[in-house]
């Protein structure tokens, strides 16, 4: 059985901050009830929110040599054209991967939003569940802001998927429910958060940028917690007929969150040629394995409630999250 290590980030009141790290199984028993989850976390919110608009001193220039995320976390790191490339290069090339990685992240937060405030419509307004659930909505905001904020201090531009992927974004967001809905803002999450706690502790990273991940891991690892209790609850009494449509449902929308994360501008923009980029990273064994050891307890959750069909592995395959 493997472990999942929730961090929890104190700040202090001189800038300092404490670190406490609590392992549980990742495979752990259900919690009883959305409601007794949903009272745990929004006590949680209310201690250990944090606000980067006003913890973060925007105005500080960035030192030239930092990077936007730890290299080893570069899509080309290991790479021949990441040899090839010079420190100030490098540097370049991986703000603007961040930036990518951050702003497609507001894209699917957007998705991510509507979902939770179409299962709450109509909810019972008065139980934690619905007061967490827009706790979660109002969270997801502030992180979006803040993202834009970072993007547009670090590297002046901000990157979407396709048009295509848009339009399957708006379908996703219509048509998800249930399961699916909170198994994709599960899978969405992760894949963020997985990146983010590999820089957050790089002194070799922007300090505002590390700043940034803490928030975004912290907030983030209750938003994962309530997501759980839903899939859960969810899949109880779910036909295997469903539960294998909601597998493939969600494989396939993780499938397309991770392959976007990194837009083809992004090289452009960082001065490389953008269809040897590319080509690089699909074939980078390195950044593949970081992706996969990083995914293991996703999808041995996934596993644990029957949403790892053979059909979803396939999916999670090409995307080596497996």
């Amino acid at each position: 059985m493997g472990v999942i290590v929730t961090i929890e980030i104190v700040t202090s009141v001189n800038g300092g901050f404490s670190v406490t790290a609590i392992e549980t199984p990742a495979t752990s028993t259900p919690d009883r009830g959305a409601d007794e989850v949903s009272e745990r976390l929004l006590a949680s919110a209310a201690r250990l929110s944090r606000n980067a608009m006003t913890e973060i001193d925007w105005s500080q220039p960035m030192d030239p040599d930092q990077y936007g995320c730890s290299p080893e976390w570069s899509t080309l790191y290991g790479t021949d054209f990441w040899d090839e490339l010079t420190d100030a290069q490098r540097v370049a090339l991986t703000r603007h991967e961040f930036a990518s990685i951050m702003t497609v992240g507001i894209w699917f937060e957007m998705i991510l939003q509507e979902l939770v405030f179409r299962d709450q419509y109509l909810g019972a307004y008065h139980r934690p569940e619905f007061q967490f659930a827009l706790t979660e909505v109002a969270d997801e905001c502030r992180h979006s802001i803040m993202f834009a904020k970072a993007s547009e201090k670090m590297v002046g531009t901000s990157y979407r998927p396709g048009p295509a992927i848009g339009r399957l974004g708006r379908v996703f967001a219509y048509t998800a429910r249930g399961a699916v809905a909170y198994a994709g803002i599960l899978v969405a999450e992760e894949v963020l958060d997985v990146f983010q706690r590999g820089c957050m502790r790089d002194d070799r990273v922007l300090p505002f940028i590390r700043t940034i991940n803490e928030i975004h891991v912290l907030e983030e690892s209750r938003h994962m917690k309530y997501a759980r209790e839903q899939v859960r609850a969810s899949v109880a009494d779910m036909s295997p007929r469903k539960r294998a449509f909601c597998a493939l449902y969600t494989s396939l929308g993780a499938r397309e969150i991770v392959a976007n994360l990194v837009q083809p501008q992004a090289y452009a923009d960082a001065g490389l040629d953008a269809e040897r980029a590319l080509a690089e990273r699909r074939t980078n064994k390195h950044f593949h394995a970081m992706v996969r050891s990083n995914c293991t307890h996703l999808m041995e959750f996934l596993d644990e409630v029957g949403l790892l069909t053979p059909a979803a592995r396939q999916n999670y395959r090409r995307v080596h999250m497996i």
